[in-house]
């Protein structure tokens, strides 16, 4: 009976189809197109949003049941569950509609939604004419790739349908717009109220001949990416066995991001430059000769090659590009300020790698587009950087390639999603620079100095006792015939970081510094010793991972925070609690202490002689 049931509530040509089979096919021809819907507040944009859907008769559903082929590519930076969605479909065409409030708070959202639409509705009171907030969301929406605004005068009735005041609205935009660099514009006068073109022209506005909202919005074809390049980002790879029969190779599986494929075309695994040819293209239903931009297939080639899941493979004569280091616009989504040197995670499509903000070129005022500098990032916030990753990743500028230009950044240790950002292009450095090879190795170096290279790095508050451990340490070392040094925080603040202050983003750029430098003398094979309060588990995890699990240890100087304030040495604490000195660790700036160090000494406990018989028992 459920296949042979009338559809009456699906859409407003439900009653011509007389299965829900017949009007799953007719869904699947469709394409989808993804808007935004902003401006100023009592603009109208829900009560435009409930007429369109009345209009079809639907109300909102859940995504699956509208999104259908091709609706996550529209969204690359994975940000589609934390946006308001409304959904409806008439016959040539779906739409998925965010409708972001634009208070300031919401800035994130609002361009993160702009970002991955393919049409822009700006919404004007026709009374109010271009206030404030209408400046606001033109600025953003262009900001993020935007070049043609559909312009909606809406309550055009509370005017008495005055040409003359919509021409001057239009005018006043056009003006905007070129300064924004806007390609194109359509205006179109409304009364969402009365029903005025929305769907079909109106009587009561004789003086507009264009088309209605609908027919824009149909024949519309929005801000498309300009590659054809073909980007098949690699999910998994299966094994043959009995549900993957008929083959003895094994199977890419992904979802055709942009470009087509096609049986016998060869393909280059971009990473490893491997080339084969495409023998079969599966899919759930069947064998395909062709697979176009949307389809979600399992590629066979002709012999098996080097590719897993991050992989990318392209069309070999159309080869795609990767690099460890781009600018990009980034927005800031966290309470937690996003700061230079800090590592993060990055996934750009199926590619995971590390990633730091190596440079912040500037902040985007969103209201004006004005330009100002900045140290470091707070929520909402709209900034040109630079990253530079661990390792080269296929890439794409933003406006050529959503899937390739689309990134974000996870915290390592919170897993949130931090920051979303657009590539906007390769860093030229990223091209000119390249690793040499030398004839003298770690191991030659180790050899000679009887030892291997290892770094010891102590962490705790000011006053734990750290510098204290590490000289005494270095003194029995050095009896025993190694090859030692010590990177103190003080002596290291004298030359190499004196340009460095106390600010969380110095901070982490002082610790990013001194484990490069320490990775370069354990590379000499040195045992190299760190004292430094190195406040943050990210940095300290960053020199981890930098310098290599196998040869740090970690070393927390545990000493209660009273008992470092009744030494103060060097007289901190007492300026700090005074007022004379801010960012004190312990006191007005955070000490994150470690999870699993590979040692906890407390110096106020612990003898010198047990506490270095520790130590020495972990090298």
């Amino acid at each position: 009976m459920a296949r042979t049931k009338k559809i009456s509530s699906i859409g407003v040509d439900a009653h011509k189809f007389s299965s829900v089979a017949e009007w799953v096919a007719q869904q699947a021809q469709q394409d989808v197109q993804r808007l935004i819907i902003c401006g100023s507040i009592a603009s109208g944009k829900r009560t435009l949003i409930e007429r369109m859907q009345r209009e079809y008769q639907q109300a909102d559903t859940k995504p699956q049941d509208r999104a259908g082929k091709g609706a996550d590519l529209a969204m690359p930076l994975n940000q589609s569950d934390e946006l308001p969605q409304h959904f409806f479909s008439t016959p040539r065409r779906r739409f998925i509609i965010a409708d972001i409030a634009g208070h300031e708070q919401n800035t994130s959202k609002l361009f993160i939604a702009a970002a991955a639409a393919d049409a822009a509705l700006l919404l004007i009171d026709a009374q109010q004419g271009i206030v404030m907030q209408t400046r606001r969301h033109a600025n953003l929406i262009t900001l993020a790739g935007m070049r043609h605004i559909i312009l909606v005068i809406n309550k055009m009735d509370l005017v008495a349908y005055d040409h003359q005041r919509f021409d001057a609205i239009v005018a006043e935009f056009q003006a905007l717009a070129e300064s924004l660099g806007v390609a194109g514009i359509t205006a179109i006068p409304l009364s969402v109220l009365k029903g005025d073109n929305i769907t079909s022209g109106s009587a009561r506005m004789p003086w507009y001949p264009g088309p209605s909202l609908m027919d824009v919005l149909v024949s519309f074809q929005g801000n498309p990416q300009t590659t054809i390049k073909a980007v098949f980002p690699v999910q998994s790879v299966i094994r043959p066995n009995t549900s993957f029969p008929n083959t003895s190779l094994q199977g890419y599986q992904g979802t055709l991001a942009s470009g087509a494929f096609a049986v016998g075309d060869e393909v280059r695994v971009t990473a490893s430059g491997q080339v084969a040819k495409i023998e079969r293209i599966i899919t759930a239903d069947a064998d395909l000769q062709t697979a176009c931009a949307g389809d979600a297939i399992t590629l066979v080639l002709d012999r098996d090659v080097d590719a897993m899941r991050g992989d990318v493979i392209a069309r070999a004569d159309q080869p795609l590009e990767m690099t460890d280091q781009f600018e990009a616009t980034l927005v800031w989504l966290q309470d937690e300020p996003g700061l230079i040197s800090r590592t993060y995670e990055i996934k750009l499509a199926t590619q995971w790698a590390s990633a730091s903000i190596t440079a912040l070129k500037y902040r985007i005022d969103v209201d004006t587009q004005a330009h100002a500098s900045c140290r470091q990032l707070e929520r909402n916030d709209i900034a040109a950087a630079n990253l530079a990753m661990s390792k080269p990743l296929v890439f794409d500028d933003y406006a050529h390639s959503r899937t390739l230009g689309g990134f974000m950044l996870v915290d390592k240790f919170s897993h949130l999603i931090v920051a979303v950002g657009m590539i906007r292009h390769n860093l030229r450095r990223a091209q000119n620079v390249h690793r040499q090879a030398l004839s003298i190795k770690r191991e030659d170096r180790e050899q000679l100095n009887g030892h291997q290279g290892k770094v010891i790095w102590f962490t705790g508050l000011s006053g734990s006792g750290k510098s204290t451990i590490a000289n005494a340490l270095e003194k029995e070392l050095n009896a025993q015939g190694k090859h030692t040094y010590i990177l103190d925080g003080d002596n290291i603040r004298q030359g190499l970081n004196k340009d460095l202050g106390f600010t969380d983003a110095d901070r982490v750029e002082n610790i990013r510094r001194v484990a490069e430098v320490a990775k370069l003398m354990m590379d000499a094979g040195l045992i190299v010793m760190t004292a430094f309060i190195s406040p943050f588990r990210a940095e300290r995890q960053m020199a981890r991972e930098l310098i290599g699990e196998k040869n740090f240890i970690e070393v927390y100087v545990d000493t209660p925070l009273t008992v470092c304030e009744q030494r103060d040495p060097k007289g901190l604490y007492k300026k700090a609690r005074s007022g004379q000195l801010p960012n004190m660790t312990g006191i007005n700036s955070p000490y994150e202490a470690p999870v699993k160090p590979e040692l906890t000494i407390n110096s106020n406990q612990q003898e010198m002689e047990q506490a270095l018989t520790l130590i020495l028992g972990c090298l």
